[in-house]
């Protein structure tokens, strides 16, 4: 089991919800599509790679040939992948988008307000599932790093395309393109140890990582944090 991968965190929540409220989360689920500019204080985060609420009714689980389960609740599947630490996560969510965690998790049972936040991580750390098993196919970026270096490629071709004016202008349009990228010239790589375990499960997974990826660079490489 493994929440972390590299620089991003997987988050699996699932919250009971009374199938007689069921109907108002559909509806508020509906008014947010209509009204998207109530999501900004949730777009504007950054560290947010992908975030989806999802109500699955008590009975449509999936049946993988087990009994069927008499159910007295629907649910609400929350998952998200995020740049940082759990409570990071867990604070930016609250200070940017208050009333909107309140609405979307309006139905589920015992929710208790995004604020203060105290009451909300209890809520959030009683009801999630730890992830199984993790992929991330760009460990050492985060989404800030990976959009960084899209513009730095766009910057290129855009050099590429400008050598032929010759040297002057390439020059010129070197020092353009330079003054518009040079905050995206940093160098990715795997973000400080935020446990021992995550470490080791890092450094158990480098053999398989190397074998189809080749040797790793050296800004790269994960070291386990001394122990107190």
């Amino acid at each position: 089991m493994s929440n972390v991968a590299g620089k991003a965190y997987a988050m699996n929540v699932v919250t009971p919800m009374r199938p007689r409220r069921t109907w108002a989360n559909h509806f508020l689920f509906y008014a947010a599509r209509a009204l998207p500019a109530r999501l900004m204080g949730l777009l504007g985060l950054s560290i947010i790679h992908f975030a989806r609420w999802v109500i699955i009714r008590r009975d449509q689980w999936p049946d993988l040939g087990q009994p069927k389960e008499q159910l007295l609740n629907d649910y609400m599947l929350f998952i998200s992948n995020f740049n940082g630490t759990w409570d990071q996560y867990i604070d930016a969510f609250a200070d940017g988008l208050p009333a909107g965690l309140d609405l979307f998790w309006y139905s589920s049972t015992k929710y208790p307000k995004s604020i203060p936040i105290t009451g909300f991580k209890g809520y959030i750390r009683a009801n999630q599932i730890d992830t199984d098993y993790y992929y991330n196919a760009t460990p050492g970026a985060a989404q800030r790093d990976v959009k960084a270096a899209l513009r730095v490629r766009a910057a290129v071709l855009r050099l590429k395309a400008a050598h032929a004016s010759g040297p002057e202008a390439f020059a010129l349009a070197w020092a353009k393109e330079l003054r518009t990228v040079q905050n995206d010239l940093g160098s990715p790589g795997f973000a400080p140890v935020a446990s021992n375990d995550t470490a080791r499960a890092d450094a158990h997974r480098q053999p398989i990582v190397r074998a189809r990826w080749g040797t790793a660079p050296e800004g790269a490489k994960r070291q386990e944090a001394p122990h107190a």
